[in-house]
């Protein structure tokens, strides 16, 4: 059995190891990712964004974000590494070399002379007759006395040269890092490690399996919590305005655990009318609406009145406790948001297609909490258009009435000159100098983003009924300043936030979302991998030379370290027939920056004679009550849904259907009778 680390040697070093294995490379990460984030974090700096102070730092805010426990508890693991460090240099050496020309001061190869001499010399000095001090008897007696025999006795020089010590061979002693303290009475550390192979190996893993999967049940990946997603998938809906989307928003289990205090009761009411026009309150039954709205869970009511408060831009009633209430929210909201993007997106009918009206929805939510825009500016009204202004600084909604009065829209203010904005903001709107300068700030940072995208069979020409079509689609972004990675203006949403696109194939008409992804810029090595796979593995599959592969690749990435971003995806190809598609980007943090394309595809009839990878298919006739798969033909029926905007799809009933057809039309082979065409296809023989 291993003995104890008697003199204390073994077990400081142990401490110093377990402390600098994890503590040496985590620091040295937590040091570059600031550096990281620094260089990639270019932010808008117009004065409304200054005075905003969420970039601003400082001295006390770097100081109280330096000094947090987290930051503190590293720092201690340091100071107390540095004292073990100390500690170990400065003890007894628990290990000393038996070296007895240097014990005795001499050089090795001295004669009987020189040794004698010095042992004379070293005796004057620790001899016990001459001095008393017990720390030199101890050393006289174990050094000197043993040097000087195993270097005048001829058996202590043999063992000396041949076992390095003048008593002979000595044992060798395992021992564990730990001080005798922690071990039994007799010095054993059997129960030492065995509570040690049991706590590490067993107890430990265990723990933190439970831990984990604790969280994990409760927790998606994206730390939301599992039941907010099952209320935002039992509660979306097909067809949804923009105010019912806010409804299902404000239903996450996150915002039900908002503190509701009886000091919130008096702001909460004065909150409650400000804002009571911004809600989705029926106006013709006030009352009726207004007590529906109070019986409501008191955290989701409070959820709903703080959103509203920043979305008018109306903070004065609210209290400090009010106010990190609100914080909590709106820091909460992107994540909540993405999952409400993925519920709206993720397929839901026979046809795995999404829905689009409720992703929209979901986006413009999303641009006017992160710009701090009200809602109803968004509505198609006489002030159409003053949404895309209220994100500009200085911009109230009288200028923006006031352009709209002039019949200039958002996207004629991007596109005049420098010269023509000048002279318009400044007769119009009334802005300084320094003004106009902050627009053009912002103008500039704007993104202008382009969109490339195909649908094709790979491997094949056209694409025919149950293929697998691949979508490709290249997303450029611009700005007026040259940037092309950068932080939104929003200088009244009081967190960070990255811009993000959400790019859409979706067919309008039908409310079906075909495929979907989202797009982020901010990480530029992180698209690089992912289009030179993207790239490799398609021409791989077109059989592609080496040497054209990695021109295709090397292609790609000049394009992404340009500003592009690959997407591609594959959905299922429907049934026969010419589709116009759209592709939407949609931006998160924008108003006004949304992308649509138009996309036509034609998806053309399975042909059994058609040579498709190698293989020819023989056709079959096909009776005329019956589908290519044989079976009976039914209608499918597709709802046409309601506006945008439609306060509820259930109060106003659906008045027009679509009817779409499997497999060959009834009565082709009627007519093909009549005409009296009865050949068939040519059967072959053998294979």
């Amino acid at each position: 059995m291993a003995a104890s680390d008697e003199t204390g040697a073994l077990f400081p070093i142990f401490i110093l190891a377990t402390i600098a294995l994890p503590l040496v490379p985590y620091t040295i990460l937590k040091l570059f990712r600031p550096a990281s984030k620094k260089t990639r974090s270019i932010h808008c700096d117009c004065s409304d964004c200054f005075r905003s102070g969420k970039y601003r730092k400082s001295i006390s805010s770097q100081t109280s974000n330096f000094l947090t426990c987290h930051n503190l508890m590293i720092i201690m693991l340091w100071f107390f590494m540095g004292i073990l460090v100390f500690y170990i240099k400065n003890m007894s050496r628990e290990i000393q070399v038996f070296e007895p020309f240097g014990i005795l001061g001499l050089e090795p190869g001295a004669s009987d002379s020189q040794i004698k001499k010095a042992y004379r010399r070293l005796s004057i000095q620790y001899h016990p007759d001459k001095n008393p001090d017990p720390d030199a008897h101890k050393y006289f007696v174990e050094y000197i006395s043993k040097a000087y025999q195993a270097l005048t006795d001829p058996i202590s020089r043999e063992n000396f040269e041949k076992y390095g010590h003048p008593d002979g061979r000595q044992g060798f002693q395992i021992g564990i890092a730990l001080p005798q303290f922690l071990l039994n009475n007799n010095g054993e550390s059997g129960g030492i490690l065995l509570l040690s192979i049991v706590g590490v190996v067993i107890l430990l893993p265990l723990v933190m399996a439970v831990v984990y999967l604790a969280r994990s049940s409760k927790y998606t990946g994206n730390y939301v919590k599992r039941e907010t997603l099952v209320t935002y998938f039992e509660s979306m809906k097909p067809s949804l305005s923009l105010r019912k989307v806010v409804d299902i928003f404000i239903e996450a289990e996150e915002y039900k655990s908002l503190p509701v205090r009886r000091t919130d009761k008096d702001p909460i009411q004065k909150l409650f009318t400000i804002v009571r026009n911004e809600l989705s309150l029926d106006q013709k039954n006030g009352k009726q609406e207004e007590a529906k709205f109070w019986k409501q869970h008191p955290a989701v009511i409070k959820t709903a009145l703080l959103l509203q408060a920043h979305l008018t831009r109306e903070k004065t009633v609210l209290t400090p406790d009010l106010q990190r209430d609100l914080n909590f929210v709106l820091q909460l909201a992107p994540r909540l948001l993405e999952e409400l993007m993925k519920m709206a997106v993720i397929p839901r009918n026979a046809k795995g297609h999404g829905w689009l009206r409720p992703a929209t929805g979901v986006m413009e939510l999303s641009q006017c909490i992160i710009q701090a825009v009200r809602l109803s500016a968004r509505k198609v009204s006489s002030t159409d258009g003053i949404a895309s202004f209220l994100q500009l600084p200085h911009f109230s909604e009288a200028v923006a009435e006031k352009l709209a009065r002039k019949k200039v829209r958002f996207q004629e203010l991007q596109g005049m000159s420098l010269q023509e904005r000048l002279e318009l903001l400044s007769e119009v709107a009334g802005f300084s100098a320094a003004e106009i300068q902050d627009v053009e700030k912002v103008l500039g940072l704007m993104p202008c983003p382009t969109v490339e995208v195909t649908c094709e069979t790979e491997g094949e020409e056209g694409i025919q009924e149950g293929d697998i079509v691949t979508v490709q689609a290249w997303v450029t972004l611009k700005r007026a300043n040259g940037l092309i990675k950068a932080v939104p203006h929003a200088p009244s949403y009081p967190f960070h936030k990255e811009e993000n696109f959400w790019l859409l194939l979706a067919d309008a008409n039908a409310n079906s979302v075909w495929f979907s992804q989202k797009v982020n810029f901010m990480d530029e090595a992180a698209a690089v991998i992912a289009a030179s796979e993207a790239v490799r593995e398609k021409m791989e599959v077109l059989g592609a030379a080496g040497d054209e592969t990695g021109a295709a690749v090397i292609e790609a990435v000049d394009r992404v370290r340009s500003g592009s971003r690959l997407i591609m995806g594959k959905f299922l190809a429907p049934a026969e027939g010419n589709y116009n598609l759209t592709c939407y980007l949609l931006c998160d943090s924008w108003i006004g920056c949304d992308k649509t394309t138009s996309l036509k595809v034609k998806v053309s009839k399975r042909s059994r004679t058609m040579t498709r990878r190698g293989q020819v298919m023989e056709e079959e006739p096909i009776p005329e009550d019956l589908s290519e798969d044989g079976e009976e033909i039914e209608e499918e029926k597709d709802d046409d849904y309601e506006s945008e905007y439609s306060e509820d799809e259930d109060e106003k009933p659906n008045t027009s259907k679509k009817n779409f057809v499997k497999g060959p039309a009834v009565g082709k082979g009627k007519e093909d009778k009549k005409k009296g065409s009865n050949k068939g296809p040519a059967r072959k023989k053998g294979r």
